[in-house]
């Protein structure tokens, strides 16, 4: 056991200590996280466990996934992402990836969204391993969430093939350490509108890129305004209603050359009742249908052109599970369901293993310069954690 551990370091100061560690990797997603990957991966064997490591095709990047206790019975998985947002923003006041206490709070890239989480796991770890659980609790971290749950769907895959696969996972996404029990899905897509161009004074003879892509971005903010009206709904949701937007275009070369290019990116974020791959066809088949035959009226060589960027499922209420009903009388207070994404769909959708969504620190303060989260949400976790464990240690 490593000497660390076996001092009189609280609970909560370990937890610190390792989120000042995990801070300190710059796992921006377009880097690799494979560093921080072999951290806890070391860690983890200074305890007698042997962590399974997944690379991606590239081999850049990994997802780890550890078990404590049996393998014959089912147990709860703890889940969380190792990729972090950019912090190049200014406004901090302390180093990003340097984490630093001040006033109750620890500031650092990823100190929120979600490395404290993961520091907590990792600070139960001893007494994980000391308890002997009758029921496995499985640690599992991801890569790439940020850029759309790109790791996650090979740990649930991999986890579906057990003998005995988790009864539950929970997801420890930012939360003020209230259960949440519903997540919204999310395509993300780029149009490319392939016009012609020319000198600009013979605008009539061309086909406007961008004028064109301008009537698809407002079909589809016509088509979130309906949604908004007519649903469906669910108010326990953040925002009630499915969305879609456009959020980035470009386009042009010239004040005076007509667009032969114009490319968007817009997002449809989905309810779990609501078909978001039925909202895109709807969209593409409309585009097609009323505004791509009168741009190859006048050249047949244009066109528009759909590229899915990524897409992750919408996580359901999964409160009347049997996984859910054994952790109910520990569970946190209810906060309700949110409309930003997690890798508790893919669990659900491609694992079929129930999940909800409880962590440390507020949603509010993630992805903005002097990211924090305050050093009580990291007690309030450890507390939850160690009420995992004990459930985890009653007899199966």
């Amino acid at each position: 056991m490593p000497e660390a551990e076996k001092s009189t370091m609280s609970l909560l100061e370990n937890a610190k200590k390792h989120l000042k560690d995990l801070v300190a990797f710059d796992t921006t997603s377009r880097y690799t996280n494979r560093p921080l990957i072999d951290h806890m991966a070391a860690f983890l064997r200074e305890y007698g466990i042997e962590p399974v490591i997944l690379l991606d095709e590239t081999g850049e990047k990994a997802n780890l996934i550890a078990r404590i206790g049996p393998a014959d019975v089912p147990g709860v998985v703890l889940s969380g992402h190792t990729d972090v947002v950019p912090a190049l923003e200014k406004g901090w006041t302390s180093g990003p990836f340097d984490l630093t206490e001040r006033d109750g709070k620890l500031y650092g890239r990823g100190s929120c969204d979600m490395k404290g989480f993961a520091a907590c796991v990792m600070a139960m770890v001893p007494q994980l391993v000391a308890a002997k659980l009758e029921r496995p609790v499985w640690l599992c971290f991801s890569h790439d969430e940020e850029v759309g749950c790109l790791g996650a769907p090979a740990i649930a895959e991999w986890l579906a093939k057990r003998e005995v696969p988790p009864m539950l996972a929970i997801i420890g996404e930012p939360t003020d350490m209230k259960l949440v029990t519903g997540q919204k899905g999310k395509i993300a897509m780029r149009c490319h509108v392939h016009g012609t161009s020319g000198h600009s004074s013979f605008a009539p003879d061309h086909v406007n890129a961008i004028d064109h892509a301008a009537r698809i971005i407002a079909m589809i903010a016509e088509r979130a305004g309906e949604i908004a009206e007519s649903g469906p709904f669910d108010h326990d949701f953040t925002v009630p209603h499915s969305t879609m937007l456009a959020t980035m275009i470009s386009g042009g070369v010239a004040t005076n050359v007509t667009p032969d290019l114009c490319s968007f990116t817009f997002e449809i974020r989905s309810l779990p009742t609501h078909d978001a791959r039925a909202e895109l066809e709807f969209l593409k088949t409309r585009a097609n249908s009323e505004i791509l035959p009168k741009m190859q009226e006048k050249c047949a060589e244009t066109g528009i052109e759909w590229e899915e960027i990524f897409a992750y499922p919408a996580m359901g209420d999964n409160t009347a599970s049997k996984g859910f009903a054994f952790f109910c009388d520990i569970m946190p207070e209810w906060s309700g369901k949110v409309s930003y994404g997690s890798e508790g769909g893919v669990f659900e959708t491609i694992g079929g293993i129930p999940s909800v969504i409880v962590g440390p620190g507020s949603i509010r303060q993630a992805h903005k310069p002097d990211e924090f989260v305050e050093v009580e949400q990291l007690s309030l976790c450890l507390a939850f954690l160690e009420k995992v464990a004990a459930k985890m240690s009653e007899p199966a």
